[in-house]
């Protein structure tokens, strides 16, 4: 964000705590290079996942792979995809929020879920394709034009700012913000989930996992209790951040807007004016005469 809003105090003022644009630069590289690699090992367990199933593609008597059997793996309950259920839910919700219905019951997962999930698979496609094209821009540009570079620069930027709004909002709201989560959900660090809180979001799933006889499955030792403090910290620590530099990406755009209403910025210079440098004739550059 300090990128994105260069012109801000605040943006600047990171800046110096990271110890300048270099610095800033190399860390930026470094993130993203997590990045890449936990996307990589994420596709990864998608492809082993698929493979463990593989069996279930198989007609049993046949041993032949069947599409209509493909479908329920990658469509089925479990899955990430969405489907028409998650729409049916989505309406059901909007009535209930509303009072025209009852409170609808989820499986798994829910439909803003897979709707954070894909957001998120989606963005990191996008941001990271068009942080390549800026960071190898000699590669890149020898069998691709030139302005890829400047399309590149627009659309890593602006996803970088609907990452971060759509996370320090909706986000926020749909997991921190709900009144049986508030303050935060912690099940990002535990990994657990209780039964009362599985009948009470989740109560498709737990009926489901009742009929197959699965869910002894899903029961583990609750050992949570020895690091709830130390990971709430943590989880307190990044919520604030998150929360405060919304507010500061909110106060940057309004002032830009503000100043781009009211006249010149600072530099004398409104956002909609094209200054151009007159350049002199060659006959008339000092280099030139000497060459002469």
């Amino acid at each position: 964000m300090p990128l994105k809003f260069y012109y801000a105090g605040w943006a600047q003022t990171i800046f110096r705590l990271f110890g300048g644009a270099p610095v800033a630069r190399t860390m930026h590289h470094f993130a993203a290079f997590i990045m890449f690699v936990t996307f990589t090992v994420h596709v990864i367990e998608i492809v082993a996942t698929l493979l463990r199933h593989g069996g279930d593609l198989r007609d049993p008597e046949s041993g032949k792979i069947e599409l209509s059997r493909m479908w329920g793996v990658v469509f089925g309950p479990d899955s990430m995809m969405l489907t028409g259920q998650d729409w049916h839910d989505f309406v059901a919700h909007q009535k209930w929020f509303f009072g025209k219905g009852p409170r609808p019951q989820f499986d798994r997962w829910t439909y803003w879920e897979k709707f954070d999930y894909f957001g998120v698979f989606w963005g990191v496609a996008v941001i990271g394709l068009s942080g390549l094209i800026m960071w190898f821009p000699v590669f890149f540009t020898k069998f691709l034009p030139g302005w890829i570079i400047n399309l590149a620069l627009v659309v890593h930027s602006d996803e970088a700012l609907l990452a971060a709004g759509f996370i320090f909002t909706f986000h926020f709201f749909n997991t921190h913000f709900r009144l049986e989560k508030f303050p935060m959900d912690t099940v990002i660090f535990s990994g657990r989930i209780s039964k009362t809180e599985l009948l009470h979001e989740r109560k498709r799933w737990y009926d489901r996992l009742v009929a197959e006889k699965r869910l002894d499955d899903y029961r583990v030792k609750d050992d949570w209790q020895g690091w709830k403090n130390i990971h709430r910290s943590f989880g307190y620590t990044f919520f604030g951040v998150g929360v405060v530099l919304l507010a500061l990406i909110i106060y940057a755009m309004a002032s830009r807007l503000g100043s781009a209403e009211n006249g010149p910025t600072p530099e004398g210079v409104t956002p909609s004016t094209t200054v151009s440098q007159p350049v002199a004739p060659a006959a008339a550059h000092p280099a030139s005469e000497k060459a002469e």
